[in-house]
């Protein structure tokens, strides 16, 4: 029943999000699109935090570098090649990731890594203010949406709503990856790390290794969705890596649920469509959210998506002791 209930509210948000541009306003679709981008950004940040049991609050950081990494590119002119872009894009994430987690999991873990991280995050945001090859403070704006060639097809995405749905494509493929990698032996693996570290390294595991490699999936799927982001946005900036960047998987993760796969995804969209109906309310808007957002937390403990799970698990019991009700009386007699 849960998988049948989830997969059904799964197909809907799906159905929903392709048909918004039918019958919504820009500024929503922007939102939704918006809203898909920073929540693959989170779930690449729970495979971090919920299954390999590692806290980073730079993420933000990495966010940034595919979003100018693809900003200077297609400043560049090479938009023809964008999908070798986005490949780009992400491998320099990775790269990044990589080199940060190869130096910092060694020495530290912990709030030590999360502080790490965070100072990181920052010094690249004040260094990209400081560059005036990458606009310094202003960033880099008017950031062209791509026409280019696949085979002998031309697909232009300038036009129209055509690079929200690329987006929706985009996004589909990044979640498919997470889910492959958290439910498949790597996942497994890492949840036996996050759960006890000293007997996973006794049965064999290259703790070290599994986390390394986390991380750096980890910053690349981060990197992606900046890539991804910038386009959309049509303007990057230094601030687009700052703390509240990076505390925005944190928050989702704790709405939705981090112990729930699509925790972040339901937490991203949870939190957009509040701040969306509380727009108007200028000056009580922040209050209001802040409120909103506690109360949640602290109702749902697991989150959004524990809570459901816990719902349809009690139904399921109470269908299940129904059934089994009278094939007892029937025995009995």
């Amino acid at each position: 029943m849960n998988r049948t209930l989830s997969g059904l509210l799964l197909g809907l948000v799906g159905a929903v999000l392709i048909l918004l541009p039918l019958w919504a306003n820009s500024g929503l679709v922007f939102l939704a699109g918006t809203t898909m981008v920073v929540g693959v950004f989170a779930l690449s940040w729970n495979l971090l935090f919920g299954y390999a049991g590692l806290a980073s609050f730079g993420s933000g950081g990495l966010f940034s570098i595919g979003a100018y990494t693809m900003a200077v590119m297609l400043r560049g002119g090479f938009e023809g090649q964008f999908l070798l872009l986005i490949a780009l894009s992400t491998l320099v994430g990775g790269a990044v990731a990589f080199a940060i987690g190869f130096v910092a999991l060694r020495r530290s873990t912990g709030i030590f890594l999360a502080i790490l991280t965070l100072a990181l995050a920052e010094l690249l945001r004040i260094t990209l203010a400081k560059i005036h090859w990458l606009g310094a403070e202003d960033g880099i704006p008017s950031i062209v949406r791509p026409n280019f060639s696949v085979g002998l097809a031309t697909v232009d995405l300038s036009s129209g709503n055509h690079y929200y749905w690329f987006m929706c494509f985009a996004c589909a493929l990044l979640v498919g990856l997470c889910w492959w990698i958290a439910h498949g032996r790597f996942g497994r693996t890492l949840r036996t790390i996050r759960l006890d570290i000293e007997r996973a390294a006794f049965m064999g595991v290259d703790t070290h290794r599994y986390r390394l490699v986390a991380f750096t999936i980890s910053g690349a799927i981060a990197a992606c969705a900046g890539a991804l982001f910038a386009p959309w946005a049509q303007i990057v900036t230094p601030d687009i890596g700052n703390m509240m960047r990076s505390t925005q998987p944190i928050l989702f993760t704790l709405l939705g649920g981090a112990s729930s796969f699509w925790g972040p995804m339901i937490g991203a969209f949870l939190f957009s469509a509040i701040e969306f109906s509380t727009r108007t309310l200028v000056g009580i808007q922040e209050i209001i959210t802040g409120a909103i957002l506690l109360g949640v937390v602290l109702l749902f403990p697991t989150g959004v998506a524990g809570a459901w799970n816990a719902l349809v698990a009690r139904l399921t019991r109470r269908e299940e002791a129904k059934i089994a009700a009278p094939a007892l009386q029937t025995v009995k007699e």
